[in-house]
């Protein structure tokens, strides 16, 4: 996708209309998901960050963020979405309470497509995280 110098101008402008935080967005609004779109659950927005949430295998929670600038040096979402952006938008979309990972897959298993981050939210504290056990 490279969009043209009127959907950018577009953009800045729907960026420029949503909160500085996450906000729910009405289900009718939902941008396009593809193939995951019978498994997400909910859609945030805000002026920088789109946030999906969507169910995994298992009941697992997956929180998809992506920035909502496009970078046309490298035609792509904006990157560089950092530890504390995703902390903050975890707690935003309402999962303060849940550990979550991110994942590192083997390099033969990669897929890496746009500048998305993805958080799979766990029902319990993993035993190898610093602080579990003092919960």
């Amino acid at each position: 996708m490279k969009p043209n110098a009127a959907q950018l101008r577009q953009l800045k402008r729907d960026n420029m209309r949503h909160p500085a935080a996450l906000v729910a967005v009405p289900w009718q609004e939902w941008p396009s998901a593809g193939i995951d779109e019978a498994r997400r659950l909910k859609v945030y927005r805000s002026r920088e960050f789109l946030v999906q949430v969507y169910e995994e295998p298992g009941g697992i929670l997956r929180l998809s963020v992506n920035r909502t600038t496009w970078c046309e040096r490298s035609n792509s979402w904006r990157e560089n979405i950092s530890w504390d952006d995703l902390q903050r938008l975890k707690r935003e979309a309402g999962y303060a309470d849940r550990w979550a990972v991110e994942i590192y897959p083997a390099d033969r298993a990669v897929v890496n497509v746009a500048n998305m981050r993805h958080l799979w939210l766990l029902d319990q504290p993993p035993a190898y995280a610093w602080g579990a056990s003092g919960e």
